[in-house]
């Protein structure tokens, strides 16, 4: 048992194992039967996912993925709501992640506050209680937030993806990119005064940046998105769970806090 929590299973998803390697291939090969692509004279014959000259050399998309997403930004455009959001993704069948979820992990809070932080994946603690940040990271960052005279009924908590990916794994570009029409229209909705990015995760995606996390914090950026009326100021920080296995990060999270302090004085 404690190997099997190790490796990140800690929960029984189903009493019968399901291969979704098998249900993949079969998926791709009725997919592949449905289709008939017409070679273009005197070129080849371009079938499959992915298989696009633009595409050459890159990884294939998943099959669905681009439909998901397609499917994903014309349900967070006709939403003008949180609670319109909130019903959007409640109905959106298109990320694979939710499959294998217990819960949808969409947003925790005051939906009234101008401090919008988004983290990354849900872990199994955020999974079972449906709401983001819980467990002992939870805590942890109700602690930071205290810190700074915050706490959740002050601020709004939401993260890249909402659906738990199995033992706990970093969610694909495939996954985070399926549900960021949801996470960018979230933004456009609230329009907050400042955004935290949580965990390199969220910094990297929300920054559009490969750095490592500690490259993009301790420093404020602007963040656009067509359906702002300006930009916003953005802060990426450690995540809580970084600070739980390196404490020495404390210092910096302290440091990017007491910015966040600051910042909020201004708008005062």
């Amino acid at each position: 048992m404690r190997w099997y929590g190790d490796a990140g299973v800690d929960e029984t998803i189903a009493e019968v194992p399901v291969d979704r390697f098998a249900e993949f291939s079969q998926i791709r090969e009725e997919k592949q039967k449905s289709q008939s692509v017409k070679p273009a004279p005197g070129g080849p014959v371009v079938s499959g996912v992915g298989a696009s000259p633009s595409a050459a050399g890159s990884p294939p998309v998943p099959i669905g993925a681009e439909e998901a997403m397609h499917d994903a930004v014309h349900l967070a455009a006709a939403s003008s709501t949180i609670d319109e959001l909130r019903v959007a993704i409640e109905g959106f069948d298109g990320c694979p992640l939710k499959k294998s979820a217990t819960n949808l992990v969409f947003l925790d809070g005051n939906p009234e506050s101008r401090i919008l932080l988004i983290g990354g994946a849900p872990g199994a603690s955020e999974d079972r209680q449906g709401i983001p940040f819980a467990g002992p990271e939870g805590d942890l960052m109700d602690r930071m937030l205290a810190s700074i005279d915050l706490d959740r009924s002050k601020v709004l908590m939401s993260g890249i993806v909402f659906w738990r990916p199995p033992g706990n794994r970093t969610p694909t570009q495939t996954e985070i990119s399926i549900c960021m029409p949801f996470v960018e229209r979230l933004i456009e909705i609230v329009d907050p005064q400042v955004l935290i990015a949580v965990g390199e995760s969220s910094a990297r995606v929300l920054l559009a940046q490969k750095q490592a996390i500690g490259r993009l914090r301790g420093k404020w950026n602007d963040y656009s998105l067509p359906g702002l009326p300006r930009p916003i100021d953005l802060m990426a920080i450690n995540g809580p769970g970084v600070l739980l296995n390196s404490p020495a990060q404390k210092r910096d999270a302290w440091h990017d806090l007491l910015m966040l302090k600051q910042k909020l004085t201004e708008f005062q």
